[in-house]
């Protein structure tokens, strides 16, 4: 037995829905379920890595056109104009709400990337099976997870800014396309890193 008991080698299987450490007799019973809520029991997440990559692509894609097409239009005195993200960073830097400018880049740009590049490393050594930093993996999983929550930040930023400048009746700003593809991009890679099964980083060889 390993320096840290698996739950293989103590013969118990978790459930995926309400996490019950289970008898595992998937065995003798391929289609067992969890006795505390009925979900089907499973070792792993079936094709964990390869849904996982198919959403962390398409995320990565749909990535583009959020930076590329306006998320916002800003009108002031009937004079209006459209902005990307970074447009509108350097606006709200420029009219002195640094703050907002703040949470709206490293939501919409550092986080983001942060989370691909994240998902990336899991993803890739979970396929090559890889004993590297195995507890360093399992934290920037849990890191991922929580920053997930966080992911829509700049998307009610964007409405709240919007809510009050038309409240003060001076100027007007309204989403544009590009907050739609940014909100499927923080979806898309929050359900891949939900497929991601985090205990396919524990499977590598034994040392």
């Amino acid at each position: 037995m390993s320096e840290i008991a698996r739950a293989a080698e103590l013969g118990v299987v978790a459930c995926h829905t309400c996490g019950m450490a289970c008898e595992d007799v998937l065995a003798q019973q391929p289609h067992a379920r969890c006795p505390q809520c009925g979900a089907a029991l499973h070792r792993r997440f079936p094709n964990s890595i390869a849904r996982a990559w198919a959403l962390l692509i398409a995320g990565m894609i749909f990535y583009i056109p959020a930076n590329l097409l306006p998320v916002m239009y800003t009108s002031l005195f009937g004079q209006g104009s459209e902005s990307t993200i970074m447009e509108g960073v350097v606006e709200f830097f420029r009219s002195g709400s640094y703050g907002i400018a703040l949470v709206i880049f490293i939501a919409s740009v550092a986080v983001p990337c942060t989370k691909f590049v994240v998902l990336i490393t899991l993803l890739v050594t979970a396929q090559r099976r890889s004993n590297w930093a195995r507890r360093e993996r399992a934290r920037l999983y849990r890191l991922v997870e929580l920053i997930g929550y966080w992911s829509m930040l700049d998307v009610l930023v964007v409405a709240i800014v919007a809510a009050l400048v038309k409240f003060r009746g001076l100027s007007d700003i309204e989403p544009r396309i590009g907050i739609f593809f940014f909100g499927v991009v923080v979806i898309l890679t929050m359900l891949s890193a939900m497929s991601f099964d985090p205990r396919l980083i524990w499977d590598g060889e034994q040392e």
